[in-house]
């Protein structure tokens, strides 16, 4: 699996449900210094994610337009829009989305990540 595929795959892998109700896979794709800036606006370190993301209501999300650029030599900015189903609309909700991941021996961790709403009209 090339380097895009393994960080797009490791994306998918936190969007997916069975991982944002596991508190104990979140944090294993977590680093402990990680910090998050919300398209809300709220911003989230590590333990307040693992906290609270469990606890959240699930939307299904799909990712496109992924792009990787190497930051340094095992440290990579991924960017990618991010659409959500608007349950009870015939629309999706978009965002633009970044993280930074870090490799570590052979073990992939999100060191930040951002969201930013994107209008729809």
């Amino acid at each position: 699996m090339d380097l895009s595929q393994t960080l797009l795959s490791l994306e998918q892998h936190l969007l997916s449900q069975a991982t944002r109700c596991n508190a104990n896979e979140i944090s294993r794709l977590l680093a402990d210094d990680f910090i998050e800036f919300g398209a809300s606006g709220s911003i989230w370190n590590k333990a307040q994610v693992v906290e609270q993301l469990p606890q959240e209501s699930f939307t299904h999300r799909t990712i496109s337009q992924l792009a990787v650029k190497p930051l340094s030599q095992h440290v990579f900015l991924v960017t990618y829009h991010c659409h959500a189903a608007n349950l009870g609309q015939d629309c999706t909700i978009g965002s633009l989305r970044s993280s930074i991941w870090r490799k570590r021996g052979e073990q992939w961790e999100m060191v930040f990540h951002q969201g930013t709403m994107v209008p729809h009209g």
